[in-house]
């Protein structure tokens, strides 16, 4: 019961991570995603997809880890979420017609961390 338990809260993270990595493999990714999302600009987009991916992770430390790793799981979600999102910097410096940028991969970091805290903080809080 306990695998179901993990692989209930770590497959939307595998999935989401997944679909990640397959929109930073695309020349033109701007061609599979729906116009509303181009609207919220190349920042904007950064921050809430990483935003989700540190929830996602945040949940799947918290409740499908170790007393350790729930204990640390906003910390472990930011580091994990962000480190994901400098690989895929350094993923789409190989993809043609994109670039690996720094600025991306700060604003992935930032929407990481502000998500993953206020997730935790506002609606995941024990009060």
């Amino acid at each position: 019961m306990r695998h179901l338990h993990k692989v209930f809260y770590w497959s939307p993270v595998v999935i989401y991570a997944s679909l990640i990595f397959y929109l930073s493999s695309l020349s033109h990714p701007e061609v599979y995603v729906p116009s509303f999302v181009l609207d919220l600009g190349d920042k904007g987009l950064h921050a809430i997809e990483y935003g989700l991916l540190g929830i996602l992770t945040y949940r799947a430390f918290r409740y499908a880890g170790s007393i350790w790793t729930a204990s640390y799981a906003v910390l472990l979600a930011i580091v994990a979420s962000s480190a994901y999102g400098l690989t895929d910097e350094i993923h789409q410096a190989f993809v043609p017609l994109r670039e690996a940028d720094v600025w991306d991969f700060l604003t992935d970091a930032l929407g990481s961390s502000l998500a993953t805290w206020g997730w935790a903080r506002f609606v995941d809080s024990p009060q």
